[in-house]
């Protein structure tokens, strides 16, 4: 491992030391020269149990300090080093007496506690730690990863892909058999393998990147690597879950050419100007565009009219907030600070092609008479929802577990079973703070099992209110959502 570490980060050494800690030895500790101090602490922490704020390592001229350069700190190869600190410890309860949530087993302490482990920040890696808890938040996703076999891989994907989606399947096991925070250490050096512009360096220090690449470039991974090889399609997992179909309709005003086309997309833009206060408004301006191509009929370039519409639907429908431009005079992504309202409950219903509505119909009205029955009210009498089809609705997900196993999984032949109603339910934010997008900090806000919310704060998970998960709609330096994850809410056949 010490020999990739090397290539990896472009020949920086990697020395091997022993730490001394209390009457414990630890032999052949690797200590990887192109990442501060603190990454060597969480390593410590995965071996002793203390945290990196009460470990106290005693190195030439003092403590070792979080943000120190290896280079002025003089550690040598073989050196020991002494290390002072409290590890975290279990009270045990006594016999026969009450069981504190400390007691339980790691894994029963995560059910307890209501929500999975956070994630140390490695060196300005907030924008993967808030990508991976916005992810690993959806339990199809983690079905799909544990059938992913860690041994063999594709004859089509290559191996940095394969190391990511072992990395990716590991860590979010690590998360759920774990209240206590994790560090990302195997996923953050694979990543920078797969995507190097993740591991830019500024002054000897990682630079902060833009949550939305990370997102992008990890499910573009995954959907590579999680095709089911029984289907003859091969239809990944990955695109099933997240994929937006859209139907677009392109044409010359000029010369009255006209075409259609379709694509894919594993998000939604919600465009951003003085006349966008709602997300809705913002999805519409993103599914209009203009383009500049070469006209046959015209025989040189013309400017072309796009307009889209939704005409396949996923189980999960991400949307990016477009907030950030590149802005020449400072040679950065500035960012837009407009204060743009998003809903918890987002019904894109006018943004699908005509088709696509009408297979949402029937579907639609089970949703409102299932809403009117808990209200008290009558079924509507329309008669185009029989009784046989009045049946519960349910999450898109079904029931889940804490292993990420799914009652419904991510099956072809389940999904088949689910009707799509054009509603979705808001499940995830992450919010950016800051002014530009390669500076400042992210988080991810989580909708638990339980319907409660956490904010994952790098390791540091904070229950919050669901009110006030829609108060990070911008408007000033508060953090404001730039991607939103909503899950659909679904109709039985």
């Amino acid at each position: 491992m010490a020999d990739s570490q090397s290539d990896d980060n472009n020949g920086a050494p990697t020395l091997r030391v022993s730490v001394k800690w209390q009457k414990k030895v630890f032999p052949e500790v690797e200590i990887d020269t192109s990442q501060p101090p603190y990454v060597f602490k969480c390593q410590l922490y995965d071996l002793t149990g203390v945290p990196p704020e009460r470990q106290k390592i005693m190195v030439k001229g003092g403590l070792l300090k979080d943000d120190a350069e290896w280079t002025t700190v003089g550690v040598k190869e073989g050196q020991r080093l002494m290390m002072m600190g409290t590890a975290d410890e279990i009270v045990k309860a006594p016999e026969k007496g009450p069981v504190f949530v400390e007691d339980l087993p790691e894994e029963e302490q995560v059910a307890t506690v209501g929500h999975s482990a956070g994630l140390f920040n490695l060196g300005n890696t907030c924008y993967m730690n808030s990508t991976v808890q916005c992810l690993h938040s959806v339990p199809e996703l983690k079905s799909a990863l544990l059938e992913y076999s860690q041994s063999g891989r594709s004859n089509e994907l290559d191996q940095t892909s394969h190391l990511l989606t072992v990395a990716t399947k590991d860590l979010f096991s690590e998360l759920d058999k774990n209240v206590k925070p994790v560090a990302p250490m195997q996923f953050w050096m694979v990543l920078r393998k797969k995507f190097p512009q993740f591991g830019q360096l500024h002054n000897g220090s990682f630079m902060q990147q833009d949550a939305e690449e990370c997102w992008t470039q990890l499910l573009y991974t995954l959907s590579q690597s999680l095709k089911s090889p029984s289907t003859s399609e091969s239809l990944s997992a990955v695109k099933r879950l997240f994929g937006v179909e859209l139907a677009s309709r392109v044409y010359c005003q000029e010369s009255g050419e006209e075409s259609t086309e379709m694509e894919s997309t594993f998000a939604l833009k919600c465009h951003i100007s003085h006349e966008v206060n709602h997300l809705h408004e913002g999805l519409k301006h993103g599914l209009k565009s203009e383009l500049e191509k070469n006209s046959p009929a015209l025989g040189r370039s013309a400017v072309y009219l796009k307009e889209s519409r939704i005409s396949g639907l996923p189980s999960y429908l991400t949307i990016q907030f477009v907030r950030f431009f590149w802005k020449r005079e400072s040679n950065q992504k500035a960012k837009i600070l407009r204060k743009v309202d998003y809903p918890l409950e987002l019904d894109v219903y006018d943004l699908c092609s005509d088709e696509l509505k009408k297979k949402l119909e029937v579907p639609r009205q089970i949703l409102r008479d299932e809403e009117g029955k808990k209200l008290g009210l009558k079924p509507s009498e329309k008669g185009s929802v029989s009784k046989d089809s009045d049946v519960k609705m349910l999450d898109a997900e079904g029931s889940s577990n804490g292993s990420g196993e799914s009652s419904t999984g991510t099956s072809q032949e389940a999904e088949k079973e689910m009707q799509f109603t054009g509603v979705y339910d808001l499940v995830s934010v992450l919010t950016h703070k800051g002014r530009s997008a390669d500076s400042g900090h992210y988080v991810a806000w989580v909708k638990q099992d339980n319907g409660k919310w956490i904010e994952y704060d790098d390791d540091n998970p904070i229950p919050q209110r669901e009110e006030d998960i829609v108060k990070l709609s911008g408007g000033g330096d508060w953090h404001m959502a730039y991607i939103c994850m909503y899950k659909a809410r679904v109709a039985p056949k």
